[in-house]
Formats: C-alpha cells, structure tokens, sequence
C-alpha cells in the first residue's frame, strides 16, 4: 500500500489481534501516509464481533439459536418439536449455520431428530459438527466430533482451532448448561404465535433456575425482526453479565 502512492487511508477499528496491534497503521504513518482512525467505529465492530471475541479471548463467540412457542416451550411432552417455526425461520437458521464456522448439538436432540446440521437453501460452506456425548455411527450429523468435557475446555480447544463462532442449537439441557456457565455472546429467540397450553412440555432452559428475583438474569434486546408468522429476537448479556464471561 505504501509503495502504490496512497496518501490517505480511512480506518473503522484497530485489529484487536496482539499479533498486529496496530502495528499496520504505525507503519503507514510512519511513511507519511495519513491515517484516520475509528471512522464508524461501533458499525464496524458490530460487524466483526465474533473476530474481536476471538482475538480478544481465543474463544469462540457463542450464539444460542432457540425456537420456542409463546409460553416459552421448545417441544411436546413426547419430544417431538417439528417443526414449531415456520419456513422463514428455519431458513434463517441455515443462514446462522452458513455464518458459524461450528454448530453444536447435544447427543439426546440427535437421538431425538436426527439432524445433518448443514447448510441448505442458503449460499455459504456447512460449519463444523459438534455433539456433545456419543453418537451412532449410523447418525446423519456424521462425520462430527464428539465431545465429553467440561464447555471452557471445549470453547478453549475450537479457540486454538481458530473457531470465531460456534452456534449451539442443542435442546434445553444444552441450552441450560451454556447459559448457566455464562457462556453465550448472543441468544436468537424465534417465538412461534402457538401455544402448548400446559407446564409438562420442555421449557428454552431445563433447570432449576433462579430461586428469588434478585437474582433475575437480565440481557438487552439488540434487534428484532419478522421472519414470516414468527418473530426473532436477538439479546445479548449486558455489562454484569459479560464481565463474568472473562
């Protein structure tokens, strides 16, 4: 860039990688090129979230995809949950597939469903399979790694591994397990306009949960948007929260 003649380059963020460190920009200005730095900073940091997570903490971002009815149910009493959302929604999730470079599941939802977890009616490569426990071989989420360990181990091993997004689609215990462990950068709620009536159908989270309202999690609502009959709703952690990621 320097040799080509360039007299003035426009910056949204530094590279948060420790490799770089703005050493880029030090060089140019160093050359006498004119160097504006944070030009629509937020916009573009919102973009590159996953990468700035990454290089930040050498974990993965972690989006939890989860479709539920209005009274916050994600399958039948039999476990049954095709399909709760319709076209639209299901047609997102290929594009969050398409843009993680891992999904995860629990080994029960591929006992249960059976998924190939890949990408379909959408352009973009299928990400990397993770189960956590033990799969048949006969499974269609195969070939997949099968994981049995602690989370921060596994977020630890896809980091090294130059994983920048995981997306967890697993059932209520998996859910329940990264949620617990503070571990999701971002939660994807598709709420279908249905109902199951009743308190035996699985909840988004299967476990004991909060015992008094001090103890309320709260998130904040980045985005919102109609995807056909449903509706998605995007929260992240708020500050309290994303301290506890660290």
């Amino acid at each position: 860039m320097i040799s080509s003649g360039i007299t003035r380059v426009v910056v949204g963020i530094t590279d948060p990688d420790p490799k770089v460190s703005g050493s880029g920009i030090a060089r140019l200005r160093e050359a006498g090129v004119s160097v504006e730095d944070g030009v629509l900073a937020d916009e573009v940091a919102s973009q590159l979230k996953a990468y700035i997570h990454h290089r930040t903490t050498n974990r993965p971002f972690v989006v939890l995809k989860m479709a539920s009815t209005l009274d916050g149910r994600t399958a039948a009493p039999d476990g049954t949950s095709m399909w709760i959302t319709g076209e639209t929604a299901r047609r997102r999730v290929q594009q969050l597939r398409a843009e993680s470079d891992a999904v995860l599941v629990g080994a029960n939802t591929v006992r249960i469903d059976d998924p190939q977890l890949t990408v379909r009616d959408v352009e973009g490569d299928s990400p990397r399979r993770i189960v956590l426990g033990e799969v048949a071989k006969s499974a269609r989420v195969n070939p997949c790694t099968q994981w049995r360990g602690a989370l921060v181990d596994l977020l630890d091993e896809l980091g090294n591994q130059d994983v920048l997004q995981l997306l967890v689609e697993g059932g209520p215990t998996v859910a329940a397990a990264f949620h617990r462990e503070n571990l999701i950068n971002k939660y994807v709620f598709h709420l279908a306009p249905a109902l199951t009536g009743g308190n035996d159908s699985l909840p988004i989270f299967e476990s004991s949960g909060i015992s008094t309202m001090s103890q309320l999690w709260r998130g904040k609502i980045v985005a919102s948007q109609q995807l056909g009959d449903d509706i998605e709703i995007i929260l992240e952690p708020n500050s309290t929260q994303q301290e506890t990621q660290k």
